[in-house]
């Protein structure tokens, strides 16, 4: 991890240090009754928090912990921790402190996965599966679009193969995504980074993304 990203999920802990976290959850009185949190592990307790067990106030205690084991561990699933921010009323809706420390913490885990590659970040693979994980929290993803544009170098250059590949294998990149990697500056980025990478073992990947967008 990161000294930004560390920085990133300290303002999320203290942000939501509020709502304190509860050793036993209410369930759903139907199916579930009271749940430990120490007898589940997190990936089990994940789907079903907001849900079936849990109030927002414990979601939203709980939450700090949920951001930092999706980049810190491959335990998460990006979409799962990723689609609380999309319950008890939307985080667009949370108190301003709230929601711009969860702000923070996606353009900065975002900008430390474009910055290496692999990426190395825990549950977020790589570029593709952020946008697709974080495209249900806005409107668009354009957000994280402009971030890379803005940022040049072998690492972006290289996660933007991988979604050009990655669009062209059915992955469900968003929309917004596939129209913006369709521009001609994109495939003029692509084709720079051919020319400049073409002794890297990378080479030949860079090239065939340049050459899906070429043909269309």
């Amino acid at each position: 991890m990161d000294d930004q990203v560390r920085e990133a999920l300290r303002r999320v802990g203290v942000a939501f240090a509020g709502y304190p976290r509860r050793a036993v959850l209410d369930g759903c009185p139907h199916c579930r009754g009271q749940v430990s949190v120490a007898d589940h592990d997190l990936f089990s307790l994940a789907l079903s928090l907001g849900g079936t067990v849990g109030t927002d106030a414990d979601l939203k205690s709980l939450l700090p912990l949920l951001l930092e084991r999706l980049v810190t561990g491959d335990e998460l699933d990006a979409d799962t921790v990723l689609g609380k921010l999309t319950l008890a009323g939307g985080w667009q809706t949370w108190p301003a402190g709230e929601r711009d420390a969860l702000r923070g913490y996606l353009d900065t885990v975002w900008r430390s996965i474009l910055s290496r590659y692999p990426a190395r970040c825990g549950g977020l693979r790589d570029a593709s599966s952020f946008l697709i994980a974080a495209r249900p929290l806005h409107e668009g993803v354009g957000r994280y679009l402009r971030i890379w544009d803005a940022t040049p170098g072998a690492a972006p250059d290289r996660h933007l193969a991988d979604l050009v590949i990655d669009w062209v294998g059915g992955s469900g990149i968003p929309d917004d995504a596939v129209a913006w990697a369709r521009r001609p500056a994109v495939r003029d980025r692509l084709y720079a980074a051919v020319v400049r990478d073409l002794d890297a073992p990378w080479s030949g990947r860079l090239a065939q993304a340049y050459d899906f967008l070429a043909a269309l």
